[in-house]
């Protein structure tokens, strides 16, 4: 990128630091540890494919499910939740976003998007788009081998070596 101010490195020394990248990425581009979770639960209970139950976010959050109850409490508390019955199966408890939780969830996206151009304003028009497209390919993959990891699968792809 154009305004980097640390030398570049290269094979396991720079992946080595992605997930120290990624962490400080997270943390410093929200409002607060608030506003970061409950961007969580929202995005996980939207991006299912399917019905989400508590046990489901937890295990997409990778918190305990004593921890994200008592996040979606608070959702659910402040109008942006709500708990459904299974259409599968009427004995179980699902969760679906409000139109106020999507409003939120748009808003979160919005503040993300600013966050993201006032960050990299000074990147090239190129750079930024290449950058974003990586960011959301990365996503999208991880999600996939998440999934692949949760149904047993091995991964069929090999890491990078030096």
């Amino acid at each position: 990128m154009s305004s980097s101010s640390t030398p570049p490195r290269t094979g396991k020394a720079l992946f080595d630091q992605v997930g120290p990248a990624l962490s400080r990425l997270r943390r410093r581009t929200s409002r607060g540890r608030g506003d970061l979770t409950r961007n969580l639960v929202l995005n996980v209970v939207a991006d299912a494919r399917g019905e989400m139950t508590v046990g489901g976010v937890a295990a997409e959050m990778g918190v305990t499910q004593p921890v994200a109850s008592r996040t979606i409490a608070a959702c659910i508390a402040d109008g942006l939740l709500r708990r459904a019955a299974s259409q599968a199966d009427g004995r179980r408890t699902v969760l679906e976003l409000t139109d106020t939780g999507e409003a939120e969830r748009r808003r979160f996206a919005s503040e993300q998007r600013e966050t993201f151009e006032h960050i990299t304003a000074a990147w090239e028009p190129a750079e930024r788009t290449r950058f974003a497209e990586f960011l959301i390919r990365y996503s999208q993959d991880a999600s996939a081998w998440s999934a692949r990891q949760l149904r047993g699968e091995d991964d069929a792809s090999t890491p990078a070596q030096d």
